[in-house]
């Protein structure tokens, strides 16, 4: 798939949306949350930012329960925006109806995007039936062919299952299952600098080598970092910003929503 280019302004502010876990009923409850109103906060969030991000990073867990009225919720609820949004699956998608709903403006299943000098590059982690994630041989070797494609312009990564342990502990068998394979084309290239996922309902940072990163907190439920057990988090839902310049240099921040409920703190999963 070849990129598309996007204008940009001198610099590029993009906002990363992950694990927003719609039902096809706006009005279910996950955990005593209602997914459908803390989304809603968020994107209150976005429109009340001084700059208006140029793009969205939807990295997966978008729908609950896989429904074709949940995407089409979620596409509702974008439109509005005007933002050009950009999708990858998770674990609770289903990417055959994603790639049938998610189609019209501003929402696009393109997975390659050039934004001068910025490439930004969407793989699809997610495994049919299973929790955790895996890049497939030929994911991997589609993200090095854009990576040499690319000559050298500095490249964003995203997808839905973080390459690293998170530090709780039942999460260590749900992530992705094959990060050495990635390294190994990340390797490679050095202009490769940041890589964003979701998954993990937190805010969550590491470097290897020259690369960078981040993990991003649900716009619903979080859960609680270092954790032995499934525990959920009273933090608040939130994005993540990035702000990319010409340079290849990088700077991100989370932003927290105010959202009111009654979590089910005694849940042992979900």
């Amino acid at each position: 798939m070849s990129a598309i280019a996007v204008n940009a302004s001198p610099s590029l502010l993009v906002a990363q949306i992950t694990d927003t876990h719609l039902f096809a009923d706006d009005q279910t409850k996950l955990l005593g949350l209602q997914t459908f109103a803390s989304f809603q906060a968020v994107i209150e969030q976005l429109k009340s930012l001084e700059r208006r991000p140029d793009l969205l990073l939807l990295t997966g867990d978008l729908s609950q329960d896989g429904t074709a009225k949940s995407y089409e919720v979620l596409q509702e609820m974008l439109s509005p925006l005007a933002i050009p949004a950009y999708w990858v699956p998770g674990n609770h998608d289903c990417p055959k109806t994603m790639a049938q709903v998610l189609t019209r403006s501003p929402v696009s299943s393109q997975k390659s995007i050039y934004v001068e000098p910025w490439q930004i590059v969407l793989l699809d982690s997610s495994v049919p039936g299973c929790v955790h994630g895996y890049l497939s041989a030929d994911s991997l070797k589609w993200l090095d062919q854009e990576l040499i494609q690319s000559h050298g312009a500095p490249t964003l990564i995203a997808f839905h299952h973080p390459p690293f342990l998170s530090g709780s502990n039942w999460m260590n068998d749900i992530g992705l299952l094959n990060p050495e394979d990635f390294f190994e084309v990340c390797d490679r290239h050095p202009h490769v600098k940041l890589v964003l996922f979701g998954h993990i309902h937190q805010d969550f940072s590491r470097q290897r080598h020259q690369v960078h990163y981040l993990g991003t907190p649900s716009t619903c439920i979080q859960f609680k970092p270092n954790s032995i057990n499934f525990t959920l988090d009273e933090e608040q839902p939130g994005l993540r910003l990035v702000t990319l310049y010409p340079d290849g240099t990088w700077e991100s921040q989370v932003e927290r929503v105010a959202h009111s409920c009654n979590l089910d703190f005694a849940a042992a999963g979900y």
